[in-house]
């Protein structure tokens, strides 16, 4: 603010407005015009959001924020849960409210209640959202004494509230939203009344979840719903809810005979012969790439002794999440949660010379994390998965260069598999990180000098770079819009100084090699749960785990379809044969019903004629062609992508 206490506030068109004193977002909002007033939600100063009525206090860049801009969302849908928790405290006044923050695509709120809510519960409690919403409550924003604030939430009942007040530094600033009678603690920001909210949200699902995800704690219950600016985007997305259930992996799985998961074996997956013929051909795929790109193949041990953890540093960072045992009655031995400290101590096995560099070592590496069961998910969260992993260890200068290699095989590799759309995060230094701010310096220039020669366009994610370096983090979009994180690169300078790894330079000396973390698929499992819904289970001719079925019309086409069938697999298909004495209309809608590519069909005339009746899922054509002419035409096909 000036010294005249004038205000300046510079608009997103460049422009400034001037006003005597302090001013809140709603009266400048007012100043611009009656519509922008109608439809302000939240001012953004320099760049951070808060609320309407706030007062400005000194001179900075503004915007005001309406439904049309998409950090908007996030404000919706934080006050969405907001108006949640107060209905259900209207309706169940025996429940205690914890915390509802906004997630991607909508919001939740824990709750503590002896009586478990139902889906009923949800229509009712849907039902009060829209009351609240349509009462237009003032929101505003209260600064209470700490002491004070405690004691009311305990009087209230509110005992998480309080617990959480007691946790906070002595310092921190207690603030407090009321929404017409109901009050909650919260930082903010918040919209101007209930009644900009608007009725586009719904309450989807519930779920279980701690106080402060410990399972030692009480247990909550979770509501969970989606709010959008417009009815129009909340039907959209609802349709996307719907075609994502019919393609959820876990309903394949069964249906398809893939895999299966049980509470015995939590977080792991049992694989059937048809998801194992499918996890052995994405493999071999991804092994027959690796050879080509000059990486050679190891294998590492399951158990190693924490203290190669703690020279890593991996125990420190991820204790909690690794599986230990004990041995010889003192030793701790933990299961590998990761493959990269093995990788070094092979790189470390004799003398390595700067001629031997770059070392591109893989590893379908199984690890083991203990993740918490309420965070498990089908094969999307597991604890036991196997990696694609990789790391490069090379010289500083090679950074470049191998950066190129990789993000070439990357993107090769995802468009065989037929995702085409990939976005690139850049995820920086996070706070709590090893190495030097040195080191780092040194590390996130190399990424970003080498992201740049690979021709990539990207994103800053930043402080979510690993604890030993800057990555890049690989999104695929699939065939419904969503996104998925798969593949990773980063830069490492920090575990070959930890682990003591070297070569010998051409200057005789030993130097410290990069090490380049890379992955592509990530982890098997969410990588083929990923395909398998990209796909809706009708996987690709090349991966499917039966490409083709022959089936008879008859009983007078079993013998030939026995040597169709050998035929086959004799050029490599994976067929299976049908012999059953029932109709052919119901062997086709049972093998269409199992996402099965190809159906030969033969009877007595394509016997005397040496041909098949070839008929294509999701078509109602049906072609006869010569026996060697479809074999040769499918064995191709199941080549798989060709290979430039």
């Amino acid at each position: 603010m000036a010294e005249t206490g004038e205000l300046c506030l510079t608009l997103p068109d460049g422009s400034t407005r001037r006003f005597p004193g302090l001013v809140t977002g709603a009266q400048v909002a007012a100043s611009i015009g009656p519509g922008l007033a109608r439809a302000a939600l939240a001012i953004r100063v320099d760049g951070s959001m808060q609320d309407l009525n706030a007062p400005l206090k000194r001179d900075a860049a503004i915007a005001i924020v309406t439904g049309k801009d998409v950090d908007a969302l996030e404000l919706l849908r934080h006050d969405a849960a907001h108006v949640m928790a107060e209905a259900v405290q209207e309706l169940y006044p025996d429940a205690q409210v914890t915390f509802g923050p906004a997630i991607e695509n909508g919001f939740y709120y824990d709750f503590h209640r002896s009586t478990p809510f139902t889906p009923e519960d949800l229509a009712k409690i849907e039902t009060r959202m829209r009351e609240i919403v349509a009462r237009d409550e003032a929101i505003t924003r209260e600064v209470w004494e700490r002491d004070d604030a405690i004691a009311f939430f305990k009087r209230k009942g509110e005992h998480f509230k309080a617990e959480h007040i007691e946790t906070l530094p002595r310092e921190a600033e207690i603030s407090v939203y009321r929404q017409g009678a109901w009050l909650d603690l919260c930082v903010g920001p918040h919209l101007p009344s209930t009644g900009k909210l608007g009725t586009a949200f719904k309450l989807t699902k519930l779920s279980g979840a701690y106080w402060r995800g410990d399972s030692n704690k009480p247990p909550l219950q979770r509501i969970y719903g989606t709010a959008w600016a417009s009815e129009q985007q909340l039907k959209d997305y609802l349709r996307l809810l719907e075609e994502a259930e019919k393609r959820d992996h876990r309903r394949l799985g069964r249906e398809l005979g893939l895999f299966h998961q049980q509470e015995e074996a939590a977080g792991a997956v049992f694989w059937h012969p048809k998801g194992w013929t499918l996890w052995r051909t994405v493999e071999n795929y991804i092994r027959g790439r690796l050879a080509v790109a000059g990486y050679v193949e190891v294998r590492t041990p399951q158990l190693i002794d924490r203290s190669l953890w703690e020279k890593s540093g991996h125990w420190e960072k991820f204790r909690e999440h690794m599986f230990t045992v004990a041995a010889d009655g003192e030793k701790v031995l933990a299961v590998k949660p990761m493959n990269c400290p093995g990788h070094v101590q092979i790189f470390k096995q004799g003398i390595t010379s700067y001629r031997d560099l770059p070392i591109r070592m893989a590893e379908f590496g199984a690890c083991h994390r203990n993740e918490p069961s309420g965070a498990l998910h089908g094969m999307m969260r597991v604890r036991a998965f196997t990696q694609d992993d990789a790391h490069i260890f090379c010289t500083e200068a090679q950074i470049v260069t191998e950066t190129r290699a990789f993000c070439d095989l990357l993107q090769s590799v995802y468009r065989d598999f037929g995702f085409t759309e990939v976005k690139v995060k850049f995820s920086t230094r996070p706070a709590v990180r090893a190495g030097t701010d040195e080191v780092w310096d040194r590390a996130e220039a190399a990424l970003k000098t080498a992201t740049e020669a690979a021709g990539l366009t990207y994103t800053l994610n930043p402080g979510e770079g690993a604890f030993y370096g800057p990555k890049l983090e690989f999104v695929l979009r699939d065939a419904i819009g969503r996104d998925w994180q798969c593949g990773t690169l980063q830069v490492d300078f920090v575990l070959p100084e930890r682990l003591d790894a070297s070569y010998v330079a051409e200057d005789g000396k030993k130097h410290r090699p990069v090490m380049l973390h890379r992955a592509i698929l990530g982890s098997f499992e969410r990588f083929l749960a990923i395909l398998i819904e990209h796909h809706a289970g009708s996987l690709p001719f090349w991966l499917a785990p039966v490409q083709g079925v022959v089936a008879t019309i008859t009983n007078d086409g079993d013998d030939y379809a026995r040597e169709v069938a050998a035929a086959a697999q004799a050029h490599g298909l994976r067929v299976a044969l049908d012999l059953r004495n029932e109709k052919i209309g119901y062997k086709v809608r049972e093998h269409s019903l199992a996402k099965v590519p190809v159906l030969l069909v033969v009877g007595k005339r394509e016997g005397e004629t040496r041909s098949v009746a070839l008929r294509r899922l999701g078509s109602d054509r049906q072609e006869t062609v010569a026996l060697d002419a479809a074999l040769a035409d499918l064995s191709a096909a199941a080549a798989g992508p060709a290979r430039s």
